[in-house]
C-alpha cells in the first residue's frame, strides 16, 4: 500500500498555495484518497472563497483551522451548498502536516480545514498505535509528531509540502477567546496548480 505522505515529492494531483500574511504554506492535495474533499476545496478555492478568510482558531501543539467566511468557527458552507460525507482512506492518517476537514460530527464536511501542527506524540502513544494495528511506517512518522486521535474522524486531504516553519509561526500567536488570535491570520487567496 502506498502512504503518500511518506513521499510527497511523488503525488500526483494537484497542489495549492495558501498565502497568508504570514508567508506561503504549499500543500499538496490527495484526490486518489479524498475524491470530493479535493474537489470541494480545489473548487471554493478557483471561485475565491477562501479569499480574506482568517484562521479562527489556533491551538499551539494541535493544528492552525481556517475555512470559515464568518470567522467565527460556526460557518461555512461546501461547493455544492449542503454538507457531504467523509471519506476515510487507510493511506493518509493526520501526521503533522496533514490537511484535513474540520466538521461537527460524522458527514458535516463544509469548507473549514485545520493542518495539523502538533510537534510531539503523548508517550505510550506509539505503542498503542502499534497495538491498534497502524502500519509500522506510520507510527515512524508519526514519531515526527501528529493527532493520531482524529484518524478516521476527519478526512485528511493532503499535506504540506513546504512551509511547515510558517504553520509554526502562526501556532505561536497570542490567542484569546476560543482560541481566536488576537489580531488576525489571514488567507489572502488560495491558488491551485494541476
Amino acid at each position: 500500500m502506498a502512504y503518500p505522505q511518506l513521499d510527497l515529492s511523488q503525488v500526483k494531483g494537484p497542489k495549492a498555495t495558501i498565502k497568508t500574511n504570514y508567508g506561503d504554506i504549499q500543500v499538496q492535495l490527495f484526490p486518489e484518497q479524498a475524491p470530493k474533499s479535493v474537489e470541494n476545496f480545489v473548487g471554493l478555492a478557483k471561485k475565491g472563497y477562501y479569499d480574506g478568510i482568517i484562521f479562527h482558531r489556533i491551538i499551539p501543539d494541535f493544528m492552525i483551522q481556517g475555512g470559515d467566511p464568518t470567522g467565527t468557527g460556526a460557518g461555512g458552507e461546501s461547493l455544492w451548498g449542503n454538507q457531504f460525507e467523509d471519506e476515510f482512506s487507510p493511506e493518509v492518517f493526520n501526521i503533522r502536516g496533514a490537511l484535513s476537514m474540520a466538521n461537527a460530527g460524522p458527514n458535516t464536511n463544509g469548507s473549514q480545514f485545520f493542518i495539523v501542527q502538533n510537534h510531539h506524540l503523548q508517550d505510550g502513544m506509539a505503542d498503542q498505535m502499534t497495538q491498534a494495528g497502524y502500519p509500522e511506517e506510520i507510527v515512524t512518522a508519526y514519531g515526527q509528531g501528529g493527532t493520531p486521535w482524529l484518524d478516521f474522524r476527519h478526512t485528511v486531504f493532503g499535506a504540506v509540502s513546504d512551509g511547515m516553519d510558517i504553520v509554526d509561526t502562526i501556532a505561536t500567536v497570542k490567542t484569546g477567546m476560543q482560541d481566536k488570535p488576537v489580531k488576525d491570520v489571514v488567507i489572502e487567496t488560495i491558488t491551485i496548480t494541476d
